[in-house]
């Protein structure tokens, strides 16, 4: 089965819909959304309903900290991100509050672990930076349970790869969008999948990755989207013009 892995969305209506359609096409038949629905942009609403409709028919999702920012924003904002929160948490309705409230910190499929950020205290929203980062998620995740073989997360907002190899030494590997990787289940496996709605790697197209437990392939995506359309509407809401300008420089 081809399950597609869709993380920081944030709020990005436009990202989110090309790459569903993309995955769709790919032959995905089942979803699972990483975490950061919202946050930034400005269609938290539309984002959230379209993850409610996804989790109506089966999709995996798992809570990151700008959706539990958003439930409990700062009452004084210091940062863009609180900011955005604020706004965030006065656009959502009851209906959509409690949907992100319900969502856990980590889901199982099969031998697979989807986490936001790093499995190691996952609540604590720790970034999978580098292989020492990415060594204590693994190990973490293997400590659950020894039949966990991937770990798929987001948080960073760039694509990248780490595989344990036959000697034990964590390899990383920078993915060629497009391209399958071969990732059979006797090594483990962590792959950070990137940003669906707000890329950080001066490159503007939205990001996500689709995992084949049949063939044991992961395929890292990057799909042209809107982002023109999603800037006028950050404009458009009031929201800070950085996070329109942001989209278009991919940072």
């Amino acid at each position: 089965m081809k399950l597609a892995l869709l993380s920081d969305i944030h709020s990005n209506r436009q990202a989110l819909h090309a790459c569903i359609e993309h995955a769709r096409a790919q032959g995905a038949q089942q979803f699972a959304l990483l975490g950061d629905l919202v946050g930034y942009g400005a269609d938290p609403v539309a984002v959230v309903e379209q993850a409610m409709e996804l989790a109506h028919q089966g999709a995996l999702l798992v809570q990151g900290n700008h959706d539990a920012m958003a439930l409990s924003p700062p009452a004084t904002p210091r940062k863009h991100g609180e900011l955005g929160a604020q706004w965030t948490h006065a656009q959502l309705g009851a209906e959509h509050r409690a949907f992100l409230q319900s969502l856990p910190l980590t889901a199982r499929w099969g031998s697979v672990l989807l986490v936001h950020a790093s499995a190691d205290a996952p609540e604590q929203w720790r970034y999978v930076e580098d292989s020492d980062a990415a060594e204590r998620s693994l190990n973490a995740a293997l400590a659950m349970d020894p039949a966990i073989r991937y770990v798929f997360c987001g948080h960073v907002h760039v694509q990248t790869l780490y595989f344990l190899s036959s000697t034990a030494k964590l390899m990383r590997f920078a993915p060629v969008p497009g391209v399958r990787v071969p990732v059979l289940a006797h090594r483990q496996w962590l792959g950070i999948v990137g940003s669906v709605g707000q890329p950080r790697d001066r490159d503007a197209r939205a990001m996500y990755a689709l995992f084949d437990d049949v063939a044991a392939q992961l395929t890292f995506h990057r799909l042209p989207y809107d982002h023109l359309a999603a800037a006028a509407a950050i404009r458009a809401a009031g929201l800070p013009a950085f996070y329109a300008e942001r989209l278009a420089s991919g940072r």
